[in-house]
């Protein structure tokens, strides 16, 4: 079966098939959305998202529900997965999603603005064939979020990832941002 891209639609269709799961098994599941649901379910800056990253808790139960939402929405066994762990800082910011349509059986978590562009900024992929990278996310991070310089950027960055600093690409991608805000 070819993949289908997971739409804002689609992807809250199963979030709300999950949350009736674990609602029937009388849990809430607490899970924290990164990358691309983040960006297709909260903030519409993209039309789609090839999975969810997710921290999921209780991480056994989640999995098995999570399993069953991919057979009955024909969704690909990994359309939520924990893979973005590695990734993620020890001191992480969030804000809680208002996830009315999809209570009681989900409590939504993501990352601040500010988080999130440090992620991005960590990562700072490029685009390959069938794949967007990171560039279109770091520039609506950034006209969210408006820093003045490079500085300010960095200084959000060591909140969350401190003493790393900026990959030089980051540094480039911010400086292009800045100079073309007012555009």
């Amino acid at each position: 079966m070819p993949y289908e891209a997971l739409t804002k639609e689609r992807l809250t269709r199963a979030l709300r098939r999950l949350s009736e799961l674990a609602a029937a098994e009388g849990i809430v599941l607490e899970i924290d959305l990164y990358g691309g649901a983040v960006f297709t379910l909260v903030y519409g800056s993209r039309e789609t998202t090839k999975d969810i990253d997710a921290i999921v808790r209780p991480a056994a139960t989640g999995q098995r529900l999570i399993t069953q939402v991919a057979h009955e929405e024909s969704l690909p066994e990994n359309w939520l997965n924990s893979d973005v762990r590695q990734f993620l800082s020890h001191n992480p910011e969030y804000r809680h999603y208002p996830a009315d349509d999809l209570a009681p059986g989900l409590k939504l978590r993501i990352p601040t603005a500010a988080y999130l562009l440090s992620l991005k900024l960590n990562a700072c992929r490029r685009a390959l064939p069938g794949y967007k990278g990171d560039e279109a996310d770091i520039r609506f991070l950034l006209g969210k979020l408006r820093p003045a310089s490079i500085a300010a950027v960095e200084e959000i960055h060591d909140r969350f990832f401190p003493g790393e600093g900026l990959k030089d690409r980051a540094i480039e991608l911010i400086q292009h941002y800045l100079a073309h805000r007012d555009e």
